[in-house]
């Protein structure tokens, strides 16, 4: 046996015992490992062929120092840990993001800043050469993320914006339409009392929602319904159906501003022999797998989660590569799916 070859040596083979192999400097070796073009066929030719014989791999990280990449990109969620795992929401985007990225060699990176400790932890790390670039969702209020991100040279693309900032890439559904066509469809199903579960009013796609609401009521010439704040939870749909249940004991149908809110109203309604939706139709926004399963099915606002991750990562992936992104803002449009809660 070659006594230069890893066997012999009991070890990893190194970049310089490949140089050695190869007949040529380290330098050249190294020009070969990482792709470079400034290097003759023949040597490249030895390079490769040592590689070979002597089994080496490559150090990723260290290459990714060289190249200043790190082949990782992070998806960071600004809600609690209880939240990502119980909203059927973050799955659906999550796959989407996952098929996004396959084949192009990055690996994904979830990340959850609640509070504002955990945020600035979060920025040293992102901010120290640690990814690529950085996915956002669920921010809230004015927040100085994305734009320290940006400021930092850290490609980010964001789903719903945040209040007060227009970031040079973003993918939404459009809120205020998807809240009118539900709406829309209670007042064409006869019901005349419609209130709202709304979304975090510190969030685009509640204040959104919201509008939309309000449109839809004003356009059939209806008064405002009662309005009570959820924050997208079941427990916090449940709380506001009583709130509303309290204000307006006639009431005859609701749109809450996500499947899982009104999930929580309709086992309120159940619980005081409402039934849905003789008597209160219920509506919710997302169309997650979940809306399927209720009882009865849960008519909603359909927004494609799994394209939106998809289509985040195309922009990302090529902000990272230095490309212009061909469309830099898309807003999807939503569809409403009829089912039996109204």
């Amino acid at each position: 046996m070659d006594g230069r070859g890893p066997a012999a040596e009991g070890r990893r083979p190194t970049l310089e015992a490949v140089a050695a192999r190869a007949g040529v400097g380290r330098g050249t070796a190294s020009r070969v490992v990482n792709g470079a073009e400034n290097v003759s066929s023949k040597a490249r030719e030895a390079v490769l062929r040592a590689i070979g014989e002597l089994g080496y791999v490559p150090n990723n990280l260290a290459r990714g120092l060289v190249r200043r990449r790190t082949d990782t990109v992070a998806l960071v969620m600004g809600v609690s840990e209880d939240t990502v795992w119980d909203e059927p929401y973050f799955s659906v985007l999550v796959r989407g993001i996952k098929r996004g990225l396959a084949g192009t060699g990055l690996q994904l990176l979830l990340a959850i800043a609640q509070s504002a400790p955990e945020e600035d932890q979060l920025m040293r790390y992102l901010t120290a050469q640690h990814v690529d670039g950085v996915l956002l969702t669920s921010l809230h209020g004015n927040d100085p993320m994305p734009r320290h991100l940006e400021e930092s040279g850290i490609p980010t693309v964001v789903i719903g914006a945040p209040i007060g900032f227009d970031p040079p890439c973003c993918v939404d559904v459009d809120n205020r339409d998807g809240a009118r066509r539900a709406v829309r469809h209670l007042v064409q199903r006869g019901r005349r009392r419609i209130a709202t579960v709304t979304g975090p009013q510190d969030t685009r796609p509640g204040l959104q929602r919201l509008q939309g609401f309000h449109d839809a009521l004003a356009a059939a010439e209806l008064p405002a319904g009662p309005v009570a704040h959820g924050d997208f939870s079941a427990d916090s749909g449940a709380r506001a159906m009583r709130e509303l249940l309290r204000r307006d004991p006639e009431l005859d149908a609701v749109f809450a501003a996500s499947d899982s809110m009104a999930i929580g109203a309709m086992r309120v309604l159940k619980e005081q022999g409402r039934r849905v939706p003789e008597d209160v139709a219920v509506v919710g926004f997302d169309d997650s797998p979940i809306a399927v399963h209720t009882d009865p099915p849960l008519t909603s606002v359909h927004q494609p989660l799994e394209e939106m991750g998809r289509e985040m990562t195309r922009m990302l992936v090529a902000r990272i590569n230095g490309e212009a992104v061909d469309r830099p803002r898309v807003v999807f449009e939503p569809q409403l799916v009829v089912r039996d809660s109204t």
